[in-house]
């Protein structure tokens, strides 16, 4: 029977999001299809009980510190786990967030879904960025294969760490399937509870430096006064590293009342309703390795405005209106664009709907599947 070791610290009840959706989706994917393997869930805190899974192939242990700072993070993988694998001896260790541990015998699979670190070391705390800058490459190389989320992520650990192509698995994201159209009797009862019934655009994602909401939330200003609308913007995500304060924004004597910052949302059902009834979602990132809130917009039958970078237009190919991500005057243009030419919004969200077809979790989970099989045959 093939024993998988699998780094499960992400999976956090009520607190899942970018890479710990992509743990969870995966691996209830890949323990429900596959019981004639077994599954050893690795956690940094006792939240195992929380999780459910196929539980007659799959067991949890916790070990110690909790993982939750670089020193912790050292020790967590370098020490306590890599001691733990040694003891184990899987057939495999399952990264989902590509640490691993290094000098190990055991073949290790690493999922590494951006090095933004290294194109945009600004956009988190400085010892935050020494640890991936000092530790990443490194468990590239250590990794018997790495699995990633798209061509451009791929293309971009080829060029940045030097390894090799037939090293790497590109095994995309899904989408989360709460998220879809819903009624226009719906729709005005959000608008009517979050923005006093005003139409709105909306961000979904962490508030991260590098997802540029002070350029997003500049150009919504500019939008606002340029037309004397009264379109209101809406954002959803948890708070991430932000040296640039929004209060500005929040704060603006006359637009201030129209931007809503809902922080995280835990009810998947608001943040579908949030979305669909937008005018579009505006997520002009400056660097993604992927990019999901754009697809789950589009299966929520929204328009999305996306930047001409990274992995965007590879993730949502015509189904899209892109700018430049340090562009106002190109954001302005498109929401104004968006908010009144109802043909072409209408356009975009039928493309939409096409686009989304091609990404799911039980396709992103079985390539990562065969990945795990290519890093134990191959070991």
């Amino acid at each position: 029977m093939l024993h998988i070791a699998v780094n499960a610290r992400l999976l956090l009840p009520n607190k899942l999001e970018g890479l710990g959706w992509f743990s969870y989706q995966t691996l209830k994917h890949i323990t429900e299809n596959h019981t004639e393997v077994k599954f050893t869930f690795i956690f940094d805190k006792a939240i195992a009980n929380q999780i459910v899974f196929n539980k007659s192939n799959t067991r949890c242990v916790v070990l110690h510190p909790q993982s939750r700072h670089p020193l912790l993070w050292y020790i967590f993988f370098q020490i306590s786990t890599k001691r733990y694998l040694k003891k184990l001896k899987p057939d495999l260790y399952l990264s989902p967030d590509g640490y691993i541990p290094l000098n190990s015998s055991i073949p290790s699979l690493a999922v590494i879904h951006d090095i933004a670190f290294e194109h945009y070391p600004e956009t988190i705390s400085t010892l935050v960025r020494k640890y991936y800058r000092y530790f990443f490459p490194k468990f590239s190389k250590q990794a018997s294969r790495i699995a990633t989320v798209s061509e451009f992520t791929k293309a971009d650990l080829v060029n940045t760490y030097g390894i090799y192509e037939d090293k790497i698995d590109v095994v995309y994201n899904g989408i989360n399937d709460s998220f879809k159209p819903i009624s226009q009797a719906d729709q005005l009862k959000i608008r009517q509870e979050f923005t006093q019934g005003n139409s709105y655009f909306i961000y979904l994602g962490n508030q991260n430096a590098r997802k540029n909401l002070h350029t997003t939330l500049s150009a919504f200003i500019k939008y606002s006064v340029k037309y004397n609308s009264d379109v209101h913007f809406v954002l959803i995500g948890g708070k991430g590293y932000l040296p640039e304060s929004l209060d500005e924004f929040y704060q603006h004597p006359i637009h201030g009342n129209k931007i809503h910052n809902l922080g995280r949302v835990n009810d998947d059902e608001i943040v579908n309703k949030l979305v669909a009834s937008a005018i579009a979602m505006v997520y002009i990132s400056k660097y993604e390795g992927f990019g999901i809130p754009v697809l789950e917009a589009m299966q929520a039958g929204t328009a999305v405005i996306t930047s001409n970078n990274s992995s965007m237009s590879e993730i949502a190919n015509d189904a899209a209106y892109y700018v430049d991500s340090n562009g106002i005057a190109d954001t302005v243009f498109a929401m104004n664009k968006l908010n009144t030419d109802i043909s072409f919004r209408n356009q975009l969200v039928s493309k939409g709907y096409e686009q989304v077809k091609k990404f799911s979790w039980a396709k992103t989970s079985e390539l990562l599947w065969q990945s795990c099989l290519k890093t134990i045959t191959n070991k």
